[in-house]
């Protein structure tokens, strides 16, 4: 395929073809992907369709080396074309210098050097140039004109044209007989350096799955017996244990079984900065051990580790079309015909109304247009920039289900996050310890947290895990329990130390008949800070009243502040009560807060806002909030390490930072914007220079396109809007190192 047009046509015969319901061709990798009934239709029979069409197929797996083999073989016609190009381009142009033309003519004559232009522009345009004829007649064959057809119409014409006043030039009308083999021989060389610059650039659009299969191992040291043994990766079976050395990849996702290790995982979460990894410990596949040997047990193996699947989501997003690229292939597929109409008009007219002589005015004219009007660019715009930006997000931890996600989150208005696991850690902490004063002192704070943490840790209530968390990482003696019970919903009753101690809540207390007038204000407070209370009571006396909440994440607060700076709203939306969420809010400095709402209850606001005219992201833990997720026009979700909520959201932060979305948004907006240049470029270029090729402005200014100029102008088109995609791998994102 050569243009958007190619893509079109391809588009129109897989969808012919019965059983098929959507085919997404994409001109940048040269694939397609198709969704299909495999009752009704097969591979063969799209095979059959494209090549019938005049298309060549090979497989995916052999897609690479087909590139290098276009590359290769574009180099070779591009050094040949330009070898017996420049001779050519002499012979015609120096003779301008009145010395130069003396001295030529004067060794042979005019008709001889015409023969030595022929002699030289034959192999360009039928060796070098063979595959726009090839190629150009499939096309017109099959009443499919596209970017090879005009190159060969073109060419074609100029070298005919040029054959017949060598040799039969007293048939042309006076002032009319005059070569084009220069121009033939150009417009070939010159489009064939643009493919091979386009070629070369498009390559290199595709380096980030090629960066992530290289980050796959080929082999893995598996232990059978307490022999250490190499097998392929495609031999690892689960359960199998592997030993890692330093410096080597993980063939598989796994569990740590023996040993303390640093590992690399910023292929994984974009964080540059190895983590600790020790017994019991996930560890992913490619990422890189860093420093100890360790051994550990796969548990996923083959095709359905994170890293193939990340290779999987970018391929995928990489293959979408948005819709800005739908409507751009449907203006190319009849931009072609057009333009053809075009040069047959510009021809006629000129013919017409043209001035001495006419000939030459019309077929320069008609030749110009037929080569300025290729959509090459057009069908580039778009997939060459998907395909960069994806890549660009998948090396920070940013995984894009579609190319459509990205135009859709440029276009996002209004943020709206999950709280819980979101902005706060999801976890409860121990965050107040009070001491109420009531009765007298029975110990030390530290020695009445010790008792408060012994009685709460048999406890499976999350409050009891922060208690007992907070007084282990304070490294205190934990003393022994007896006569533990639970009171489901209210707290717990143990003997510590021959006390009796009570913990939790008011209702407890009030039950145990403890009194706590003078701790509720305490208790209260804590409440209205969205924190839940605990009170503990020794042997019937309140000794402490504790606060406990889900904590703000320390990246929160500088996520809300950049999404407002870049302007968007920016909201919470969560099923804990409008105390608790308010308080998080004001931390964050979020203004507006949803709280109370179910899972479905998330979705049904969603959709209230967007009937708003609200363009929605929202942020969960892409679990919980499924329903939220797939409402909203884009639906993120947080995933860490091998926790990868892969079908929940249109888009995944690996990493769990949720700085990722402010990143994902910037990278959105610098991908459309790329997208909007390119097509800005391409469109612009056809609509300017059409006119100019035809001739239009020729009465007023005497602006007259040659056809040499045209083939450059197109060829540069198609290599300026890759190379200004490629601009995306450099793009600067916020909070990157």
């Amino acid at each position: 395929m050569s243009c958007a047009g190619c893509v079109s046509r391809v588009e129109t015969v897989i969808g012919d073809v019965p059983g098929v319901e959507e085919a997404n061709v994409n001109l940048a990798t040269g694939r397609t992907a198709i969704r299909y009934l495999e009752t009704v239709s097969s591979e063969a029979d799209f095979r059959e369709a494209i090549a019938a069409a005049g298309y060549g197929v090979c497989d995916l797996e052999d897609s690479a080396d087909s590139q290098l083999q276009e590359i290769a073989g574009l180099r070779q016609d591009v050094i040949i074309a330009a070898l017996l190009t420049l001779p050519l381009l002499a012979i015609a142009k120096l003779p301008i210098f009145h010395s130069v033309a003396e001295a030529m003519y004067g060794l042979f004559p005019k008709h001889v050097w015409s023969t030595y232009e022929w002699a030289l522009v034959t192999p360009v345009v039928f060796f070098a140039g063979w595959r726009f004829f090839r190629s150009g007649w499939t096309e017109l064959r099959h009443f499919n004109p596209g970017m090879n057809s005009l190159v060969m119409i073109g060419a074609g014409a100029a070298y005919l044209y040029s054959i017949l006043v060598l040799l039969v030039p007293g048939q042309f009308p006076t002032g009319t007989a005059q070569s084009y083999f220069v121009a033939a021989g150009v417009i070939v060389t010159l489009i064939l350096v643009g493919r091979y610059l386009e070629a070369l650039a498009r390559g290199r659009t595709s380096k980030a799955i090629q960066a992530l299969m290289s980050l796959e191992p080929q082999t893995a040291r598996v232990v059978r017996d307490g022999v250490e043994t190499e097998v392929v990766l495609d031999d690892l079976q689960v359960g199998d244990v592997l030993a890692v050395r330093p410096g080597e990849r993980l063939a598989a996702d796994g569990v740590v079984l023996e040993g303390v290790t640093q590992i690399d995982e910023s292929m994984i979460t974009g964080e540059s900065i190895p983590v600790e990894k020790m017994a019991g410990a996930d560890v992913v596949a490619g990422t890189v051990n860093a420093s100890g040997a360790f051994t550990y047990r796969a548990t996923i193996v083959g095709d359905e580790t994170v890293l193939r699947r990340i290779m999987d989501m970018v391929e995928q997003a990489q293959n979408d079309k948005p819709a800005i690229q739908r409507l751009a292939d449907k203006i190319a597929s009849i931009f072609v015909p057009a333009a053809m109409g075009i040069a047959v008009a510009t021809f006629a007219v000129w013919m017409a109304v043209g001035p001495t002589p006419v000939l030459n005015f019309a077929f320069v004219a008609a030749v110009s247009v037929l080569l300025i009007a290729c959509p090459c660019a057009m069908g580039l715009a778009t997939p060459t920039a998907i395909m960069v930006g994806t890549g660009r997000g998948a090396e920070n931890g940013i995984l894009i289900r579609n190319g459509s996600v990205l135009e859709n989150l440029a276009r996002v208005d209004t943020v709206l996050f999950d709280k819980t696991g979101t902005l706060t850690h999801g976890t409860p902490v121990l965050t107040d310890l009070f001491d109420p004063g009531t009765g007298e002192s029975l110990a030390t704070p530290n020695e009445i947290l010790a008792i408060i943490a012994a009685a709460e840790s048999r406890s499976e209530h999350p409050l009891a895990h922060a208690i007992t968390r907070f007084a282990a990482e304070k490294g205190l003696d934990i003393p022994e329990v007896s006569n533990f019970s639970v009171k489901p919903g209210f707290g717990v009753i143990a003997t510590v130390r021959d006390k009796q101690v009570v913990v939790g809540t008011a209702i407890l207390m009030e039950q145990e008949e403890v009194e706590f007038a003078s701790s509720a204000p305490i208790a209260d407070h804590l409440a209205a800070e969205g924190k839940t209370p605990v009170l503990a009571a020794i042997d019937g006396l309140i000794v402490a009243v504790l606060g406990v909440a889900d904590t703000a994440r320390p990246e929160s607060k500088e996520t809300i502040s950049t999404l407002k700076q870049l302007g968007l709203r920016v909201g919470i939306i969560s099923g804990d009560n409008r105390t608790t969420a308010g308080v998080i809010a004001a931390e964050l400095g979020i203004d507006q807060v949803i709280a109370e709402t179910l899972p479905g209850d998330k979705a049904a606001e969603i959709k209230r806002l967007q009937q708003a005219n609200q363009k929605i992201a929202f942020i969960g833990d892409g679990i919980n909030d499924a329903p939220a997720l797939a409402t909203a026009d884009v639906g993120i979700a947080i995933g860490t390490g091998t926790d990868i909520a892969v079908e929940a959201g249109d888009l995944v932060l690996v990493s769990g930072d949720v700085r990722g979305v402010v990143k994902a948004i910037a990278l959105a907006r610098g991908t459309l914007r790329t997208i909007r240049y390119n097509f800005l470029w391409a469109y612009g270029y056809n609509v300017a220079l059409i006119p100019v090729a035809a001739g239009v402005f020729y009465p007023l200014f005497g602006w007259l396109l040659n056809p040499m100029l045209a083939a450059a102008a197109m060829s540069i088109s198609s290599v300026l809007v890759v190379s200004n995609s490629l601009r995306l791998r450099k793009l600067s994102l916020p909070f990157s190192d």
